[in-house]
C-alpha cells in the first residue's frame, strides 16, 4: 500500500511541477504579445508641414469592415496625424505631414487595402 501511495504522490508532484512550468510559459507569451501590440508613439508634426487631403472612395460596402479598415490603414502610416473615413458620404479626410506622405501615396494605400480593384479613389482635394 505504501508503494502505491508513493507512486501516486510522485505522479501528482510531477503533474504539479509540469503544469507550473507551462503556466509560466503562457504568462511570458502573453507579456510578449502585449508588448508587441503596444501602440506606436507618433512623432509630432510641425504646423508648417501639415496638409489635409479629402477624397472620395468608391467600392466600400460596409462601415465596420471597409471604412474602418481603410481608416486604420491610413492612421497607421508614418506621417499621418489623423484619418477619418465616412462610410455614408464615401469620403476620407486625412491630415498628414507633407514631407512624409503625399496624396498619391494615400491613394495607393487605400487602393491596396482591398485586392487592388475593390476601392477606387477619386476627387482628391488637398
Amino acid at each position: 500500500m505504501n508503494f502505491t501511495k508513493s507512486i501516486a504522490i510522485i505522479a501528482l508532484s510531477g503533474l504539479f511541477f509540469a503544469s507550473c512550468k507551462d503556466n509560466k510559459a503562457e504568462v511570458k507569451t502573453e507579456a510578449a504579445s502585449t508588448e508587441a501590440t503596444a501602440p506606436k508613439v507618433k512623432k509630432e508634426i510641425a504646423a508648417a508641414n501639415l496638409q489635409t487631403a479629402s477624397f472620395k472612395i468608391e467600392g466600400m460596402t460596409c462601415a465596420i469592415g471597409c471604412a474602418a479598415t481603410i481608416q486604420e490603414e491610413l492612421t497607421a502610416l508614418d506621417g499621418v496625424q489623423e484619418a477619418k473615413v465616412d462610410f455614408d458620404k464615401k469620403v476620407a479626410t486625412v491630415t498628414f505631414d507633407k514631407t512624409v506622405q503625399t496624396p498619391e501615396s494615400l491613394t495607393k494605400v487605400v487602393q491596396e487595402t482591398g485586392d487592388g480593384k475593390t476601392y477606387k479613389v477619386s476627387d482628391m482635394k488637398s
